[in-house]
């Protein structure tokens, strides 16, 4: 997955950090794809990165325009699913936080 381009900040960010469980490898691919394609068209949506170890310890962090953006997110009936199915078949633990990003630099060879 490459670096997100954001736009110069202010923006926000949240951060997801989850640790997965052994079960329904194929249903949590699936839906985690299709919850990047539906955020991807999100009113708001700057962009994602995301990486999981083998260990089943990942994190995921979107980026967003507005608290507002994200919380039409979090609200989003299908995005609500899928949380409800984390919590009882794919995750073990997650947190949440949301971040202002204030300032923000790159480097690229």
């Amino acid at each position: 997955m490459p670096i997100a381009k954001t736009p110069e900040p202010p923006y926000y960010a949240v951060i997801f950090t989850s640790r997965r469980t052994e079960e329904d490898n194929k249903s949590y691919s699936e839906t985690a794809d299709l919850m990047d394609q539906l955020a991807s068209v999100q009113k708001g949506f700057l962009g994602v990165e995301s990486t999981r170890d083998n260990e089943g310890f990942g994190i995921t962090v979107s980026y967003w325009d507005t608290l507002e953006s994200i919380k039409l997110w979090k609200e989003n009936t299908d995005h609500r699913m899928a949380q409800k199915n984390g919590r009882s078949n794919w995750y073990s633990a997650y947190s949440v936080r949301v971040c202002k990003v204030e300032r923000a630099y790159f480097f690229d060879k």
